[in-house]
């Protein structure tokens, strides 16, 4: 058994792929997929004018250890104008309203390749993308990581009431943004809407006890049979790489 470290990085298919908006952009992402997924993850990034990206920590040890700890394929992507080593989508950023297509490209891709019971989670600026334009038709369920409700108007959280798809806020007992009293004042005509606080943890769910927290409440909600997830890897399974090995 190994430990599963900051920088490992579980087998899976990787694969770099294309969406197309509406509006006519090309933008790049990467499937993690395991052989037999049970269940989907569409990630939607934080602040591209502020570092955020398809790479953004949460989101890339998503796609390095779920497809094999919890049979979880995780589709992540750059919304428009956005760069990360894989490259640089079209367009330039929208403050969260062209981005609503972006996500619908993503979600368009996941069906046409069949990809299984499609959870959305979106973190930081994703919040706002996904509460101001996700179609909940067809979507198992939403999970918000820090939203800062930057964009989104009281108006845009009401039409979330009575949808039926679950939606799971983590707010960080320590955000810079929307701590959990707030978040629950200003999520309280959403009521449909669960608040989640986190004892500790900040707006970038930095160090590995808070990677960890999160990564397993996701597999909890959307992939329960595979929850709690270990710490250690069988090298039985498969070899356990180094981020450095995927450059």
């Amino acid at each position: 058994m190994n430990r599963i470290s900051p920088n490992s990085v579980l087998p899976a298919t990787r694969e770099v792929i294309t969406l197309h908006t509406a509006d006519s952009l090309v933008l790049v992402g990467e499937l993690a997929s395991p052989e037999h997924p049970v269940a989907t993850i569409i990630c939607v990034h934080p602040l591209p004018t502020h570092g955020g990206m398809m790479d953004s920590h949460i989101l890339r040890k998503m796609s390095w250890r779920l497809p094999a700890l919890a049979n979880i394929a995780v589709l992540r992507f750059n919304t428009r104008g956005t760069e990360s080593a894989i490259g640089k989508s079209d367009g330039s950023f929208d403050q969260s309203n062209g981005e609503g297509r972006d996500l619908a490209a993503a979600i368009e891709f996941a069906r046409k390749r069949n990809l299984p019971n499609i959870w959305i989670l979106g973190w930081s600026f994703g919040t706002d993308v996904i509460l101001r334009n996700l179609d909940p038709e067809g979507i198992s369920g939403v999970i918000l990581l820090s939203p800062p409700l930057r964009f989104t108007s009281a108006q845009e959280l009401l039409r979330w009431n009575g949808t039926g798809v679950p939606v799971h806020a983590l707010i960080p007992e320590l955000d810079d943004y929307l701590v959990p009293e707030k978040a629950i004042e200003r999520f309280s005509e959403a009521s449909d809407v669960i608040i989640e606080p986190v004892e500790g943890a900040k707006h970038l769910w930095v160090g590995e006890k808070f990677v960890y927290t999160v990564l397993n409440r996701i597999t909890e909600l959307v992939s329960p049979n595979f929850a709690p997830l270990p710490n250690d890897w069988p090298e039985s399974q498969g070899p356990m790489k180094h981020w450095n090995d995927l450059k």
